[in-house]
């Protein structure tokens, strides 16, 4: 069975925990960052914004998911 195909909200949860956990280690303005940041988003088809956006609406959802807040209900 084929899994089945990432949603858009899918993919903006993806980006913005993979965004929050280089956030959190302080690394958001690094190359290293920038380069797979820049990646996933190509490949995901989002733009920054996009993900900000959803950051701010979703944050709670995506700081649980670090281990970092209590999960959504």
């Amino acid at each position: 069975m084929a899994p089945r195909p990432k949603t858009k909200e899918d993919k903006l949860f993806s980006a913005a925990v993979l965004r929050r956990s280089f956030e959190l280690r302080g690394d958001e303005h690094r190359a290293q960052f920038r380069f797979v940041y820049e990646g996933v988003l190509r490949d995901l088809g989002l733009e920054a914004s996009e993900v900000d956006a959803y950051l701010a609406a979703h944050g709670r959802e995506v700081e649980a998911a670090l281990g970092r807040g209590p999960k959504a209900g």
